[in-house]
């Protein structure tokens, strides 16, 4: 686990970002990586701890000790073994996930957790230097066929693990490129395209059916998959955007996030978009929402020229600590700043918007906000009151709306009368991902609502277990944590 005193000697070093004078001019990746020497480093701070709370810190129930000891090693085509028996897409992860197994860390108890997430992204990008990561497609094919619907994160792994199964796995997307929100929500500066289209390459050449601009329910309907298919995945993701009930919220000027994002990310790819053009540039940009779709917007806005950039939270501003009621190894509340706050944003907390101005043309030239306090009660939750004589005028021209999910489209569950939750999301237990309709399974977002791409991962994988279930009668996919068979 990692070099025994190794906590004791190494602090926790993570990587350097570019100057943000130097980042913002373009939407690469800005990250620099720490030597080999340095991350192996960071692997020997891998306490020997007896029992990694890590593994239940990770939806996927990635070994993260063992390849942590690996790197600390020097053998990391071991490490790379050890991540992808659990964990499809580490490239994604080691990027994009808020990394709830470092807040469950032993060490980050007293002192700052093992930088688990940068170790991860480190061994997928070494695997992918040297070859490693090769297409492994099945040595038997059995004589069924799954329709995944769906390419983002939970659909991509469910259709890699039934495509191991042996299955001939053909996988939907109703837009231009697969990735679903990996490509068209989340920026470059995160997350470049080439790291998709990599790993599309190799699942590709393993035999899976990539079919996209197909929009399953208008192109083709459900009834018509169901004939073709033994069994269908339904892995669309919660895309039904959040508003706000407020006078002139259709104002122009008035955007939703997820028009904004997957708009630009089209134009740095080169690839066509239908509708207005929507830009920063020049703008006093205010964006309401205080998650991780928010500070995509906030780098967006002031890569593409915004005179300035606020973003607006209900809640209060967080502690840098964890804070009361939340002890480790549970997921912190916690103040987080990313890469984008970073970049120029102002941040106002315990602030709610009223309503929206216009001009004549309908076109918005300021908001209303008015202070807010949560207050506590006894055994309930808390209730949110405006502060009296606190209201106030900002001028904006541009308003983003970062606002979450409130479920996912409804087309292909009508047609198939799938039972839905009162949010929309489809109705379906862990305990097997089936839906009422046999047949029909659903994981990711569709199921659970709005979360994280390690869930959505871990959603697809566990999935596929009981799809390859269902078809064979038995499976012999691995569930969360249990590892795959030794392949990079």
């Amino acid at each position: 686990m990692g070099k025994i005193t190794g906590f004791l000697e190494f602090d926790r070093k993570d990587e350097a970002y570019a100057p943000v004078k130097e980042r913002i001019e373009n939407y690469k990746e800005f990250t620099k990586p720490l030597k080999e020497s340095e991350l192996k480093n960071q692997g020997a701070r891998c306490m020997d701890c007896g029992i990694p709370f890590c593994h239940s810190g990770c939806p996927l129930g990635n070994l993260i000790p063992d390849f942590n000891d690996a790197v600390y090693q020097g053998k990391w085509e071991k490490a790379a073994q050890i991540l992808h028996s659990t964990n499809n897409f580490p490239e994604f992860t080691g990027r994009l996930c808020p990394a709830p197994c470092e807040e469950a860390c032993v060490l980050g108890i007293n002192e700052p957790p093992v930088s688990i997430e940068n170790i991860e992204k480190n061994i997928a990008e070494t695997a992918f230097k040297n070859g490693w990561v090769k297409p492994e497609p099945p040595m038997n094919r059995t004589d069924k066929k799954v329709a995944v619907v769906g390419s983002g994160p939970a659909g991509l792994a469910a259709a890699q693990q039934l495509n191991r199964a042996g299955h001939t796995v053909t996988l939907f997307e109703r837009d231009e490129k697969l990735g679903g929100l990996l490509r068209y929500g989340i920026p470059d500066f995160k997350m470049e395209k080439n790291v998709i289209d990599r790993r599309l390459e190799v699942m590709e050449k393993e035999g899976i059916e990539f079919k996209t601009g197909v929009h399953v329910g208008v192109d083709i309907t459900a009834q018509e998959l169901q004939k073709e298919y033994d069994s269908i995945v339904l892995c669309g993701g919660a895309t039904v955007r959040r508003s706000l009930p407020i006078p002139g919220v259709d104002a122009k000027g008035v955007v939703q996030a997820m028009d904004f994002l997957p708009q630009n990310n089209r134009k740095v790819d080169g690839i066509p978009f239908k509708g207005e053009d929507i830009s920063a540039k020049g703008k006093k940009v205010i964006v309401i929402g205080g998650g991780d779709t928010g500070s995509d917007c906030i780098g967006t806005s002031i890569r593409q020229g915004a005179i300035s950039v606020t973003n607006f939270e209900i809640m209060p501003k967080g502690t840098t600590d964890r804070p009361e009621g939340q002890p480790w190894p549970f997921w912190p509340m916690r103040l987080r700043t990313s890469s984008s706050h970073k970049e120029g944003a102002d941040r106002v907390f315990s602030i709610s918007t009223k309503r929206f101005n216009t001009d004549d043309k309908g076109n918005l030239t300021s908001l209303v906000t008015v202070e807010v306090e949560w207050v506590k009660q006894p055994g309930q939750r808390p209730i949110l009151k405006e502060v009296e004589g606190t209201e106030k005028e900002w001028d904006c021209d541009l308003v983003l709306l970062a606002l979450g999910f409130t479920g996912s489209e409804t087309t292909v569950a009508d047609q198939l009368n799938l039972e839905m939750d009162p949010r929309t999301n489809i109705k379906a237990s862990a305990a097997d991902y089936k839906t009422n309709v046999p047949g029909v399974f659903v994981a990711g977002d569709q199921r659970r609502g709005q979360s994280l791409i390690v869930w959505a991962i871990s959603e697809g994988r566990q999935a596929a277990y009981y799809v390859d279930t269902y078809l064979m009668g038995k499976s012999d996919l691995p569930l969360k944590g249990e590892g795959d068979l030794p392949r990079v």
